[in-house]
């Protein structure tokens, strides 16, 4: 396809190829991928179906990239007699349509056709994707699917089902295609050497007399000895130390203000203060024994009885009390028992008690088990085969859908075509509603790439009734933005026509049009305004609340007082007026002269003018808003769909651009029907007020200051000057030094 013809088409700002046939499809592998829209995308989170994005997966990774792709389409291209057959995107595949002259596009005809046996539509020539599914899920409940992982339910023998079981519950499981746990090969592979080492390290701790020197009690009497080992051992150091140093003897047994501690808690033979203190009190004397009946701590009464039991018993003899030497002996006897449990060998399996590990180790159930194992595997070329039938069908559906949603982005950019494949619904929010909405996969992500793409987004988190959720984010592309705000409820529309609940919990600003930038200025000086008058009357407001409640508290205290009324009004000498400081008059006085000054010589500047004033109001109007305006239009004119997608897991490979005409078509702003009538009596309407009455007064008043000035002379014929007509008490007129003659009275 070296010769392939392309044709490119400039939308977006950038050309894209247009992908109509399916000549064009088999080019692709051809393409220069620099002039590729995206070279990678998710396989979660479109609106696509997932199970085709993940067979063209092919590593599994959860994205496909551009390789994959051409891969797939090489593969599909191979299979199929005619190339068109791509291009159409249908559900359904003919049977006749398929390559049979290769032994794999036999083999697929031959398994496509099983397919519709298994569907039940014997004799059909169109296996649809509908078919394919059901004909999968059949084979994939079967005992042997291909997967070679085996379910405990796959063995009809009970013995290998239990072993299976064992299995199972002794290493992690895999999930064979029917979505049921199952072993697979190599885990019961290393399940049977952990059972053969643990047989053989049981083996040896009962044969071994220097390791079972108690016979099978030998178990009983080490766990007596290690329950209380850390505690004799603390016992006979208390008796070293305080046989060294008498004055260790109370602190070794326990103060008494410890012990009064303990009188104040709610205690229990199980109380952790109970349990720390000495086995038995300590005298020093190091030839006294630990008894182990009379005089011992009440908390570790019971496994000192436990210890004399199993352990002091058999291979010391009956006794009362336990010496330090004793405490020797009987830990020595113990010693190799100890090295061998430290030397355990096959603990995964210890959960299945000794004799079930004798059992299993003495079996053949290894050899039954991976023959099953075996069996399943033996499937996989059929399971293979159903798969790329699958595969082949889905292909044939959706090959096309993704290739202009990923080597181009025709689409999004043609807005006569359904939505792209990353547009996710309709989010209806304060009168509008925006397209282009996107899921939310990773919001850490976007939080970093989003802001670059210079477009105004909202993040929503959206929940439906059945108590779904999920995020999404929406560029808004049209309107204002006053009553855009976290905390904003809309309804989201996903492609599927089903409502969610939508929240606004982010927004990131960023212009929208020129015309909201002009107004912003102006807005946020109203906005500014608002505030400063809300603090303030708030300030008033609990200036007014304090004095209300001091004057309350002074009369009740007065009141309290018993103080006649007279009195307290005689006593009480209200503070003499704050006098206004002269200094404050004087501030006052050259504000407002500066003030006053500075607006003469803004209407002066302004009236100077003559008949350029008009522009004059524009070149005011400009320094206002042109600055909003100018971050407006080069922002706007950066505006990429990139950096939102790549946030998603996309790796787009060009200047995706949202000018103003496609932004503006992705969002629809309300409007009336075509041929809706409109009843314009709103009965609660607000006062009207004659504001074109106001506004030529004003002007009739700038005009009647204009020429009491006599800055409206020259245009004026000599009976109509302010000179003429005021006389000499007019203010001069002083033409300009390039005004020729005045005009004749």
């Amino acid at each position: 396809m070296a010769d392939h013809r392309w044709t490119f088409e400039r939308v977006g700002g950038f050309d894209q190829p247009r992908i109509t046939t399916g000549a064009d499809l088999a080019a692709i592998a051809e393409l220069d991928q620099k002039l590729w829209v995206a070279l990678a995308c998710p396989v979660a989170g479109l609106e696509m179906d997932e199970r085709t994005l993940a067979l063209i997966d092919s590593d599994h990774d959860g994205r496909v990239r551009a390789p994959e792709l051409i891969a797939a389409i090489k593969w599909a291209t191979g299979l199929l007699k005619d190339d068109e057959v791509l291009a159409k995107g249908a559900d359904g595949l003919a049977l006749d349509e398929i390559d049979d002259s290769t032994d794999e596009g036999k083999l697929v005809l031959r398994t496509a056709k099983e397919l519709l046996e298994r569907a039940g539509h014997a004799g059909s020539k169109t296996l649809a994707i509908a078919d394919v599914k059901v004909a999968i899920e059949a084979f994939e409940k079967q005992a042997f699917n291909g997967d070679s992982i085996l379910p405990a339910d796959s063995a009809s023998d009970e013995t290998v089902k239990k072993a299976i079981e064992d299995v199972l519950a002794c290493t992690k499981p895999e999930t064979d295609k029917g979505g049921k746990p199952g072993v697979t090969k190599a885990t019961v592979e290393a399940f049977f050497k952990d059972i053969a080492a643990h047989a053989a390290w049981l083996k040896k701790g009962e044969e071994d007399t220097t390791i079972a020197t108690l016979g099978a009690d030998t178990a009983a009497a080490f766990a007596a000895v290690a329950a209380v080992r850390a505690k004799v051992d603390d016992y006979f150091t208390r008796q070293r130390i305080v046989a060294y140093d008498k004055r260790a003897l109370v602190a070794m047994n326990g103060e008494e203000k410890d012990y009064l501690a303990l009188t104040a808690k709610q205690l229990s033979l199980g109380s952790a203060e109970v349990a720390s203190l000495p086995l038995a009190q300590i005298d020093g004397t190091r030839s006294v024994p630990l008894p182990l009946e009379q005089g011992v701590n009440p908390a570790w009464a019971a496994k000192l009885a436990d210890l004399r039991a199993k352990a002091v018993k058999p291979i010391l003899g009956d006794r009362a009390a336990l010496s330090e030497a004793d405490w020797a002996t009987l830990t020595a006897k113990l010693v190799e028992h100890e090295k061998w449990l430290g030397a355990k060998e096959g603990a995964s399996v210890e959960k299945l008690g000794a004799a079930r590990v004798k059992e299993l180790a003495a079996s053949d159930l290894q050899e039954k088990i991976l023959a099953l194992v075996a069996e399943d595997a033996a499937k996989e070329p059929l399971a293979k085969a159903i798969e790329n039938v699958e595969k082949l069908v889905r292909l044939r559906r959706d090959l096309m859908t993704l290739a202009n949603n990923f080597v181009a982005f025709r689409d999004f950019y043609d807005r006569r075509r359904d939505k792209a494949i990353f547009q996710a619904g309709t989010l209806y929010l304060d009168s509008r509603a925006c397209d282009l909405c996107m899921k939310v996969m990773d919001a850490g992500r976007h939080a970093t790439m989003a802001p670059l793409a210079n477009t105004y987004l909202v993040y929503c988190d959206c929940k439906n009734a059945k108590g779904d959720k999920m995020s999404i984010c929406a560029a808004v592309t049209a309107g204002d933005v006053d009553n855009l705000m976290v905390g904003r409820n809309g309804v989201f529309y996903d492609r599927k026509g089903k409502d969610w609940d939508a929240t606004i919990t982010k927004i990131i600003d960023n212009p929208i049009s020129i015309r909201q930038a002009f107004w912003s200025p102006y807005k946020k000086v109203i906005r500014l305004v608002e505030e400063q008058i809300a603090k303030r009357a708030e300030a008033a407001a609990q200036r007014a609340d304090a004095r209300v409640t001091t004057g309350v508290t002074e009369t009740a205290a007065a009141a309290d007082t018993g103080a006649p009324a007279a009195a307290a009004a005689a006593g009480a000498t209200p503070p003499p007026p704050k006098k206004l400081d002269i200094g404050v008059v004087a501030a006052i006085g050259v504000a407002v002269g500066g003030i006053t000054a500075a607006i003469g010589a803004f209407l002066q500047a302004f009236f100077g003018l003559g008949w350029l004033m008009p522009l004059g109001v524009i070149g005011l109007i400009l320094a206002i808003s042109g600055p909003s305006m100018a971050v407006a239009w080069l922002k706007l004119r950066k505006r990429n769909l990139g950096p939102i997608l790549d946030a998603n897991g996309w790796a787009v490979n060009a200047q995706a651009k949202v000018n103003v005409p496609l932004g503006t078509s992705l969002t629809a702003l309300a409007r009336l029907p075509d041929g809706a009538s409109r009843e314009l009596s709103d009965p609660f309407a607000e006062k009207k007020r004659p504001w074109a009455v106001y506004v030529i007064l004003a002007v009739i008043l700038v005009l009647a200051g204009a020429w009491l000035i006599g800055k409206l002379d020259k245009w004026l014929p000599g009976k109509a000057r302010s000179t003429s007509v005021l006389g000499e008490n007019a203010p001069a007129y002083v033409a300009p030094a390039d005004a020729g003659p005045p005009a004749a009275p």
